[in-house]
């Protein structure tokens, strides 16, 4: 069990947030033996940490934003089927986000984004290796490759700009034949253009057991867990920073803003105005003994990942702008039903559904600095797609952050 902490004490490290990227930082600074506590309302690690489609994505140094998106904006937007969608009504709180955005999808921005996703993505997969060992963990991690699919040689072609930023920034990529492809995975429909093949990916089998060991390797490290929401941050003393919660008040020497989606009032409480917002991820499962593919497997139109997890496929995706506060769209669970459908048309119905909150910033790269005002307030969030993917190497450079201001 948790070490579950009603009263108010003052900590040296405070971390607010109890999804992948916060327990990460826990761990690591706590396995550094600094004392070290965390703030989440939910079960630990059970939001987009769970939802994912379990790859370690260390190749993918695409921006979401880029040339290519940007001129087919239009249609992905009026197009109920697109895998890019937006809540209309809100469209005013969300058009500054959506301003930059467009901004971060020109040439010369989408590039150097690119470049620096690149860097942070460096080494994630051994990072994982090595944290999924530290946790008794590594039978959840394989090896096995992914897949890329471009389901014409209109789209393949295209494919060619994403193929060499990759190459840039030191991904290693086989761009393979549509034959190739069923070579690789029998089990998928015959098609048009090809793929893009990345040999060392790695991929999780179940991220809903990795985060419950993950939450236990917290337990047993003596880390306290406060079971309420962070609300706001006073940061004006120069000695210790106050969070107020929603039924009490807390004190650290380091507060750590790692709430994901949720972080971006906390962030304003402290003077930092990020243009930081919501996108709502959806995601089917179909429970079988053996999945219909061996890797996970990304259809470029379909904006999904096919994934193949202990005793079930999930079919995890899309981008859905549209904030915190309004319910899941149905339809969105029926688009992803009738692609994974037209990818495996013997599927049966399927087994359950999830729906959550990624946190998403117009040019896909994640805050991970001091606060500007205070340097005792660290920020670690809007990691979008790339969460699970450099939740270590957020750690790594959060503890280096820690170990600098101290």
């Amino acid at each position: 069990m948790l070490k579950i902490d009603q009263k108010c004490p003052q900590h040296e490290i405070l971390v607010i947030g109890g999804g992948v990227i916060g327990m990460n930082i826990a761990f690591r600074l706590a396995k550094e033996g600094r004392e070290v506590a965390l703030i989440e309302p939910n079960d630990l690690g059970m939001g987009a940490s769970y939802g994912n489609a379990g790859t370690i994505s260390d190749y993918a140094t695409i921006p979401v934003g880029t040339p290519n998106v940007l001129r087919n904006l239009p249609n992905l937007f009026l197009n109920r089927n697109s895998p890019l969608s937006v809540r209309y009504r809100t469209l005013p709180s969300l058009l500054p986000w959506l301003l930059e955005f467009t901004y971060q999808s020109l040439p010369a921005q989408a590039e150097s984004n690119a470049e620096r996703i690149g860097r942070l993505l460096s080494g994630a997969s051994n990072m994982w290796q090595e944290l999924s060992a530290e946790l008794g963990a590594s039978q959840h991690l394989h090896k096995r490759g992914c897949l890329y699919l471009y389901e014409s040689e209109k789209a393949f072609a295209a494919a060619k700009y994403d193929e060499r930023l990759r190459r840039e920034n030191g991904v290693e990529v086989e761009a393979i034949t549509a034959q190739e492809v069923l070579v690789h995975e029998p089990n998928l429909q015959s098609f048009e253009g090809g793929a893009h093949y990345f040999p060392n990916a790695t991929s999780i089998d179940d991220p809903g057991a990795v985060m419950k060991i993950f939450a236990q390797n917290l337990a047993e490290l003596g880390v306290t867990i406060y079971p309420t929401s962070a609300v706001s941050i006073d940061d004006s003393s120069e000695k210790n920073v106050k969070v107020f919660c929603k039924d009490q008040t807390l004190e650290a020497s380091k507060v750590i803003i790692a709430a994901g989606a949720y972080s971006k009032p906390l962030a304003k409480s402290v003077g930092e105005n990020v243009r930081l917002d919501t996108e709502r991820g959806y995601h089917l499962e179909f429970d079988m003994d053996t999945p219909p593919v061996s890797r996970p497997v990304c259809s470029a139109k379909r904006g999904f990942y096919a994934s193949p997890m202990r005793g079930r496929l999930r079919i995890a995706g899309t981008v859905e702008l549209g904030g915190l506060s309004l319910p899941k769209v149905e339809r969105r669970l029926k688009v992803l039903e009738r692609g994974a459908r037209e990818m495996f048309p013997e599927l049966g119905e399927p087994s359950r559904s999830w729906f959550g909150f990624r946190p998403s910033m117009p040019d896909s790269v994640p805050v991970i600095r001091s606060s500007k005002r205070n340097k005792n307030v660290i920020m670690a969030f809007g990691h979008g797609h790339i969460g699970i993917t450099l939740a270590p190497a957020t750690a790594q450079i959060v503890s280096n952050i820690v170990s600098a201001n101290h």
